[in-house]
């Protein structure tokens, strides 16, 4: 029998790799841009064409490369960062590994222009699908130039199985920002289908923040500084009434890569436990430098994932440096407490003499040792207690698939939902601000108001967009909405379903947005508020189609514009409600899946009465 193990040609080894490394045009515009960043470039311009299928462009005025060099570095494992295995845990690099180049030339076509200071002339150099088409001198500035065109050709699964335009966008936005974020000291642009993006000069950390988030984000910083041994932790968390439930802008960097850490993130969150509502996020921009000896970067292909060697005690610094940062600036509320009927109690004057000290007084007959009455003890349990508790057992009973499923069971039917709304009763009461109770033919129906009042929004509020039959209420002042690049990104992907839903929004001269106009039936909810929620559920879930997009925008609408949770209705509201309920699309579950209503049946009520 002949041998079946081979060798893989380089080719499909580089595919193989480009699998992990190269996942979408993201991955691409991230590599390269840290690769300038290794090179020592101050100033770095991207360009993108068709959200990177068609083009990406990375030009840097870093070392460049010789033409040995640039050809070299498209071999895999070729790499000018480490020499040896120990070199991996003194990393002082973003990139170390030798797969990035060779893994985007295996799947796209890339030319490469490249010269050094020293030399007169750069280089040229073409390959495509990891086959070399050629190399050539020619003349071009110092730095490196690369032009990728066609990303995934050679791999149609890949290509089609890309986002939409809009999504891809979002994904090279949200990993630019990433990078610029932690590289200030760096000049950027940012260029999609020939428009500017973003055009952030050198400057410091905090401004560089505000260039990429717009300037409302500068008065919800305050700074975090801290230096240890272990580390120095230094940045920046935002105040109290900046927390919000979707879209906090939240990032770690450490040695200058940004990193996810949900360990850390708690310890950042556990200051504020009591300063914002359960659930909501605070913005915060934080910055490890660490002994790169004491941490290990390469666990993952896209190198996000950072494992601490000290993460305990960086845990416990971090949290004790955010709850000073918030101390420091009075954004803990100072305790005021009641001073109507409280005991005058006089200033100490140690010039006053005529002060005695207290005496004490005690009783020298007092032996412990002495016996004492004892008060006189309970009645003990009578005999045969345990007959007092016969049948008071409550046996557990099967519970039922579902509210209104029907199932051959030995148990009588549950009624239809039409059964139900025809025996109710007209009379309700509501508990804790939260349940309806209503009394139905088959025993107690209890109904989450919220929920209920979600389901009929999101059906009535899906049913308008789909119809284009929502009215707009203009506002009387039109209120300005800022958005980070990537935010606005995805909000011209919602351009038409916004107006379908009634909004009207406009971008102003300097790059934002202009709110004019809000549906009909949700102007009581802030519109910058509104919006800012829909746009990060959209950037959250991005939608591969128009109607994955207008159900997420009618939930998003549907959850700022429902009853809350504590909200005292009165019994015509609670009747109108429940009949909205019932003449819903689906009475038992919310659009995302949670339970709407129960029954307390009837039996189960006598059994547990006994």
């Amino acid at each position: 029998m002949s041998d079946i193990i081979q060798l893989l040609p380089d080719s499909v080894a580089n595919q193989i790799a480009a699998g992990e490394v190269i996942q979408r045009p993201a991955s691409v515009v991230k590599e390269l841009v840290e690769n300038a960043l290794d090179a020592g470039a101050r100033t770095i311009h991207v360009a993108v064409v068709d959200a990177g299928r068609t083009t990406i462009q990375v030009i840097d005025d870093g070392s460049g490369m010789s033409m040995t060099d640039a050809r070299l570095s498209f071999e895999r494992h070729a790499t000018s960062k480490i020499r040896t295995a120990g070199d991996l845990f003194d990393l002082h690099t973003m990139g170390f590994r030798g797969e990035a180049l060779a893994s985007i030339a295996a799947v796209a076509q890339v030319e490469l222009r490249t010269r050094r200071p020293d030399d007169e002339v750069g280089t040229l150099l073409s390959i495509s699908g990891s086959k070399f088409g050629g190399q050539e001198p020619v003349s071009c500035p110092v730095g490196s130039q690369f032009k990728i065109e066609n990303l995934f050709f050679n791999v149609p699964a890949r290509r089609k199985f890309l986002k939409s335009d809009t999504t891809e966008l979002n994904n090279i936005m949200t990993a630019f920002e990433r990078i610029v974020l932690v590289n200030p000291q760096v000049a950027f642009t940012f260029h999609s289908n020939g428009t500017e993006l973003l055009n952030l000069p050198a400057t410091g950390r905090k401004q560089r923040i505000v260039d990429v988030f717009g300037k409302r984000i500068n008065q919800d910083l305050l700074p975090v500084s801290v230096e240890t041994t272990l580390c120095k932790i230094s940045g920046f968390v935002g105040k109290p009434e900046s927390a919000r439930k979707r879209g906090a802008h939240q990032f770690f960097f450490v040695n200058n890569r940004y990193m996810k850490h949900a360990y850390f993130s708690k310890a950042v969150m556990t200051p504020f436990e009591r300063l914002v509502p359960q659930g909501e996020q605070v913005p915060y921009f934080i910055y490890f430098d660490v002994n790169p000896s004491d941490i290990d970067v390469n666990i993952h292909p896209t190198k996000t994932e950072i494992k601490f060697e000290n993460e305990q005690p960086i845990w416990q610094v971090l949290a004790a440096a955010v709850k000073e940062a918030i101390g420091k600036y009075n954004d803990v509320p100072s305790i005021d407490f009641d001073t109507v009927g409280r005991p005058d109690i006089p200033a100490y004057n140690p010039l006053n003499t005529d002060v005695t000290a207290p005496r004490v007084r005690t009783n020298p007959q007092y032996n412990p040792f002495k016996e004492t009455p004892q008060r006189e003890h309970r009645q003990q349990a009578p005999e045969n207690w345990e007959d007092l508790y016969q049948g008071l057992a409550v046996t557990p009973q099967p519970q039922t698939p579902g509210l209104f499923d029907q199932e051959e069971t030995d148990e009588p039917s549950i009624e239809t939902a039409a059964d139900i709304i025809a025996d109710k009763s007209p009379v309700h009461y509501q508990y804790k601000g939260r349940y309806i109770m209503t009394a139905v033919k088959s025993g107690l129906m209890i109904i989450d108001q919220h929920r209920a009042h979600l389901r009929v929004l999101f059906d009535s509020f899906k049913d308008k967009m789909e119809q284009h039959r929502w009215n707009t209420q203009s506002l009387l002042f039109p209120e300005k909405l800022q958005l980070s690049p990537a935010e606005a990104v995805t909000l011209a992907g919602m351009r038409d379903q916004l107006s379908d839903a009634g909004f009207v929004v406009t971008e102003t001269a300097d790059g934002q947005f202009s709110i004019e106009g809000v549906p009909a039936g949700v102007d009581d909810v802030p519109p910058v508020q509104l919006l800012r929620t829909m746009v990060s559920a959209a950037a959250a879930t991005p939608a591969s189609t128009k109607d994955e997009l207008v159900t997420s925008l009618a939930l998003s609408m549907a959850r700022a514009a429902a009853i809350p949770v504590g909200q005292v209705l009165t019994n015509a509201e609670m009747e109108s409600l429940v009949n909205q309920l019932f003449s819903s699309s689906n009475v038992n579950l919310t659009p995302d899946g949670h339970p709407i209503l129960c029954i307390l049946r009837q039996e189960e009520i006598e059994q547990m009465l006994g």
